[in-house]
């Protein structure tokens, strides 16, 4: 087994005062945003949306690892399964930030709220989409979609805490598991509908079957990078050292590559069928991601997101390598973030008849401010408990696993 340190921060530790550090950052970020938007409404929310939904991701993609690794039984996994509890954590405070989209700036970021807009009022397409796209279903929905995500990373990560401590583990595993396969349901479903409320109906005469699938495999790819160089740093630190070995690197790094084309089987599957079809109502959604510098942007998404990390994590060697993995693994997040500046921040451009993109002190105080307070939660999470579930009854076969 290993010893308390490598698996606890201990006191001393800078991880310690990493929580109250990005606490900080967080709040300033998000203060100076709101301070700063004056009559720029509609640019601070469009920002704000890229941020949340980037750092949505780390949320919902730890949920689908910590339901998956249940309903699945796995062993491999039980060494790295807390830190993507700690990442499922983050979605209680995601589902508050997502309150000013929904209440504030859903005026400024969907055209299909503006029922005094007489082109809105007699749009035929529109109109018959009102009975899920009105105001009242949207506000409902997402406070469905919070309260399934804070419940359920509430549920599993309190279940899994107290295992540490409990005399028998055992009934607080097997509830974990009774539950992974209802959750992996309310997952599927709620996050499938949160992409088509919240990304898809920027553009409410487009539609995709696929969407919810789309940003469901950005999630994962992005919380398999996420453990990866979390665990690279903690081990910096001197954690983890003996229970996370490279034959995990090694699983990790496959799960990147396997999403890395998953991704790009959707997006291409979505663009082809799109394209073959050449139905106006449908192409117009990557025509005018084609012009100006969004065509630019689209070309970088396509190398950044498939191309070249498809080549970078095909060989054994740089999976099993954690300066090569890191490289990897902050790779995928940031092409995570292009990925949802691609999804949204065009809207808003063709709104304006002005097809290229802008970054301005809105994109980088949202980016700053969400990211800060989920960070603060995930480092605090972190320090709270043990960084791995010391008393699964698979943890022994996780640490000394290894690949075929």
């Amino acid at each position: 087994m290993p010893s308390h340190d490598e698996i606890h921060i201990g006191e001393r530790s800078g991880w310690r005062r990493l929580p109250a550090v990005f606490g900080v950052i967080g709040v300033a970020g998000l203060g100076l945003g709101f301070l700063m938007m004056g009559e720029h409404k509609a640019e601070f929310y469009f920002s704000y949306l890229v941020a949340l939904m980037f750092w949505m991701a780390l949320g919902m993609g730890g949920l689908f690892f910590v339901v998956v690794q249940h309903g699945t039984r796995a062993g491999w996994s039980v060494v790295v399964r807390r830190l993507a509890e700690n990442a499922m954590l983050t979605l209680p405070v995601c589902g508050l930030l997502a309150l000013p989209v929904v209440f504030l700036g859903a005026h400024e970021l969907y055209h299909w709220t503006h029922l005094d807009d007489p082109a809105v009022l007699n749009d035929t397409m529109l109109a018959a989409k009102r009975g899920y796209l009105n105001e009242g279903a949207f506000k409902a929905r997402a406070v469905v979609y919070v309260v399934a995500w804070a419940a359920l990373a509430g549920l599993l990560w309190t279940w899994s805490t107290k295992q540490d401590t409990a005399a028998d583990p055992l009934p607080l595993t097997h509830k974990m598991r009774w539950i992974a396969p209802i959750s992996v349901a309310v997952f599927a479903f709620s996050l499938t509908f949160g992409a088509f409320d919240w990304l898809m109906s920027l553009d409410p005469h487009w539609f995709s079957t696929i969407f919810g699938v789309y940003y469901f495999a950005g999630c994962v790819s992005f919380i398999h990078a996420f453990l990866s160089l979390v665990v690279i740093l903690l081990h910096r630190s001197g954690h983890l050292r003996g229970v996370v070995t490279p034959e995990h690197f090694h699983d990790l790094g496959k799960m990147m590559f396997a999403f890395t084309v998953f991704w790009a089987y959707i997006a291409f599957s979505q663009y082809m069928l799109i394209w073959y079809a050449s139905i106006p109502e449908e192409t117009h959604w990557f025509s005018y991601r084609g012009q100006g510098s969004f065509l630019t942007l689209s070309l970088v998404l396509v190398f950044a997101r498939f191309v070249l990390p498809f080549l970078g994590l095909m060989s054994r060697r740089i999976k099993r390598n954690p300066k090569t993995l890191a490289f990897w693994s902050v790779w995928i997040m940031v092409a995570e973030f292009i990925d949802m500046t691609w999804l949204i921040k065009p809207v808003h451009a063709a709104e304006l008849g002005v097809f290229e993109l802008h970054f301005g002190a809105s994109d980088i105080l949202t980016f700053l401010g969400i990211g800060g307070i989920v960070l603060a939660v995930f480092t605090w999470a972190t320090c709270k408990n043990a960084l791995i579930p010391v008393k699964d009854p698979r943890l022994l076969e996780s640490i000394n696993h290894e690949n075929a």
